[in-house]
């Protein structure tokens, strides 16, 4: 595995920016989580590192050499796409082997029957492997495209969104399967999300994206605590975080035009009265949906709450993060 470096990296598409500027280490055997909404750059970025893309300015290296002038195959690594592009009139055995059977890695037969093997046992479809791409489910066919990058054991594993068309229950599984796979291999991953859940839960680093630049980059821990704008504290966090006019409650800093509050981050029993809009019961936690002098602000109480619509209830800042009128955050 290697660790992946950006240098200054600017890519356009006449005049729309791709990427602007970006300076991005991914440390050997980290998961990192690109992270932004649509057109921010994601997978701009990827393309650029995997070769699909040529910067206008900058330089990538992968394992300490600069790849800018080498093709996609000379770069060794492996990119899986939100579509599954598997063959369909192939087996999952087939599709798993068909890297390996490149005239470039020249692998014996023998090899690639064991690493298909192996691969297989790893994301739990041993047992299907003699079945065709189409008889699968959703799931087990997205499977098998990661799988299809595994095989190949690359210097990188570039990631595009690779669960996103899938439903709830199957991203929450495969969720949990790659960060397995990813720690048991000790493989260095970019992955490329706009699921704030996946990067909460995957990610050793998130790098957020924001038109084109990269505007924060750490440990998740790290940036949900410790934003660097509100548009970084909008990234992560569910329910999002509360944004609302710093005059609201007493003690803001001079030049904070807005306060941040964290629905955990709002004692109840104290201060401004609010009154209660809606209770959402969801089991293991129970949101308060509120309106405080005409602003909505989503908290969360204790789960056998009698509060209801139409309730008083008083609440206060805690731990709240004060932006000024750009969006930066104000320490």
């Amino acid at each position: 595995m290697a660790e992946v470096r950006l240098t200054g990296v600017t890519k356009r598409f006449g005049r729309d920016v791709g990427i602007e500027d970006v300076t991005l280490t991914v440390p050997d055997g980290a998961f990192v989580v690109l992270l932004g909404p649509t057109g921010a750059g994601k997978t701009t970025t990827l393309r650029l590192i995997s070769g699909l893309e040529t910067p206008d300015a900058g330089e990538i290296a992968i394992g300490g050499h600069v790849v800018n002038d080498l093709t996609p195959a000379q770069r060794d690594v492996a990119m899986v796409f939100q579509q599954y592009s598997l063959y369909p009139h192939m087996t999952v055995r087939d599709n798993l082997a068909f890297p390996l059977r490149s005239p470039i890695l020249k692998t014996p037969k023998d090899a690639i029957a064991a690493r298909v093997r192996e691969v297989a046992e790893v994301l739990h479809i041993a047992h299907k492997l003699d079945n065709k791409a189409t008889a699968l489910s959703g799931g087990e066919m997205q499977r098998v495209s990661i799988g299809r990058a595994l095989v190949r054991q690359p210097q990188l594993f570039l990631m595009d969104e690779p669960l996103s068309s899938l439903d709830a229950k199957l991203r929450s599984d495969l969720r949990i399967e790659l960060k397995r796979i990813q720690a048991d291999l000790g493989a260095t991953l970019l992955y490329v999300t706009h699921d704030q859940i996946e990067a909460m839960t995957m990610a050793t680093h998130v790098g957020v994206l924001d038109r084109g630049r990269l505007v924060q980059f750490g440990p998740p821990k790290e940036i949900y605590e410790n934003p660097a704008s509100l548009y970084v504290a909008g990234r992560l966090g569910l329910p999002r975080i509360n944004a609302l006019p710093a005059g609201l409650f007493p003690g803001a800093p001079a030049g904070a035009k807005t306060i941040g509050l964290r629905p955990e981050h709002i004692a109840q029993g104290e201060g401004q009265p609010a009154r209660v809009v809606r209770v959402e019961h969801l089991g293991d936690q129970t949101r308060l949906h509120l309106t405080l002098d005409g602003h909505d602000v989503i908290t969360l109480t204790d789960v056998h709450t009698d509060l209801g619509p139409g309730d008083t209830v008083a609440v206060a800042p805690r731990n709240p993060l004060y932006f000024d009128a750009r969006g930066a955050r104000i320490t």
